[in-house]
């Protein structure tokens, strides 16, 4: 679990530390800026910008059910937030697995990825495809609505 908060922590300690810095040096302007960037870097690289996470053999089950992709992930990874950001609402409408607190899952990815943990892999109809393209990945979420 603290995995996955680290660098979120380390944003917050390290704008926290600039801020002070810039306090003491009597420049509340710019430490009040420092602050809010690094505490937005630090939420955008948290797991709360994600939908839940649900673990690979619960993912793997609704996905037969459903259609709809499985997004496998890890807290931290810029290609996975690009992912996130670019399909926006329908995000929801997959099924996200957090490689970092799912072994299984994170298995899954190495499976498929000689041995190394790349992400993001979304697993449609049994196939899976390592760091697609968004719009491709929104019309995987249309095609099973």
């Amino acid at each position: 679990m603290t995995r996955v908060w680290l660098l979120p922590i380390l944003f917050l300690l390290c704008g926290t530390g600039l801020a002070v810095g810039l306090l003491l040096d009597e420049d509340p302007g710019t430490a009040v800026v420092l602050l809010l960037l690094f505490t937005l870097l630090a939420g955008v690289n948290s797991p709360l910008v994600f939908p839940r996470s649900i673990d690979a053999a619960e993912a793997r089950r609704r996905s037969a059910a459903d259609g709809r992709p499985v997004v496998f992930w890890r807290p931290g990874c810029v290609y996975c937030l690009r992912l996130r950001m670019r399909l926006g609402r329908r995000a929801r409408r997959a099924h996200w697995v957090d490689i970092w607190r799912d072994l299984e899952g994170a298995a899954a990815v190495r499976a498929v990825n000689d041995g190394d943990e790349t992400v993001p892999t979304v697993v449609v109809a049994g196939r899976s495809h390592v760091n697609p393209d968004p719009a491709w990945v929104r019309e995987q979420l249309s095609r099973s609505a």
